[in-house]
């Protein structure tokens, strides 16, 4: 096949791997943080089963987690197999909630105390100071670390073709297969511009963020 063809075709397989990028990080920023809240509530039954599963989240692999999410529910329920596309994206936004839930708990707890008690004296409420004082602060120290794992995300999203979802490597593997191998080290190409975009943007948002003091 010849390089326009072999390109058009990554190109397919690339705008699946931004639909699994862009679907998982929408919905795994905002459920993250509820994740991250519920495990440090003082309802325990709450934080301990959600620090149990942010552990086992954490400490099996992404593989493992989309190819239970696409077989466990006939397996384990006699349900039918669901679309792979929802399997692989039901799998990214509960790891990545959990990650991103970690991430969220430290950087809450990194603020200090004082500041939230100075807003009580104040006659703030606990979403005031949340909003006003603490967010603006977690927001700053999360920035390095959240950018580390969104651009993890980029390159985890080839674990799709785990289960036959079409995304770049997925394609290039098909390619290789026929004998043209080529193609797989082009998808490279994709991987290094997708993330050099995304560093551009958190060199950005920090540097944005520089006038906040934590």
């Amino acid at each position: 096949m010849d390089f326009i063809s072999v390109t058009l075709k990554l190109l397919e397989g690339f705008g699946k791997t931004c639909e699994i990028f862009a679907i998982t990080l929408v919905s795994a920023l905002p459920l993250g943080l509820l994740v991250a809240l519920g495990a440090m509530s003082r309802f325990r039954v709450l934080k301990y089963v959600l620090k149990t599963v942010i552990w086992v989240i954490r400490g099996t692999p992404l593989m493992l987690q989309v190819i239970v999410a696409y077989y466990g529910p006939a397996l384990l329920f006699g349900w039918g197999v669901p679309p792979r596309m929802m399997a692989v994206l039901v799998a990214f936004v509960i790891n990545y909630s959990c990650y991103f839930a970690e991430i969220y708990r430290g950087g809450i707890e990194s603020v200090s105390k004082g500041q939230s008690e100075a807003g009580l004296v104040l006659g703030m409420t606990n979403g005031q100071i949340f909003i006003r004082i603490i967010l603006l602060q977690v927001v700053k120290r999360i920035v390095p670390p959240m950018s580390n794992e969104i651009i993890t995300l980029v390159k985890d999203t080839s674990l799709a073709r785990v289960i036959v979802v079409s995304e770049i490597l997925k394609v290039a593997q098909d390619f290789s297969a026929k004998g043209l191998i080529w193609p797989l080290f082009y998808t490279g190409a994709f991987y290094l511009v997708f993330v050099g975009i995304l560093t551009v943007i958190f060199h950005f948002i920090e540097k944005k963020l520089a006038y906040i003091k934590v």
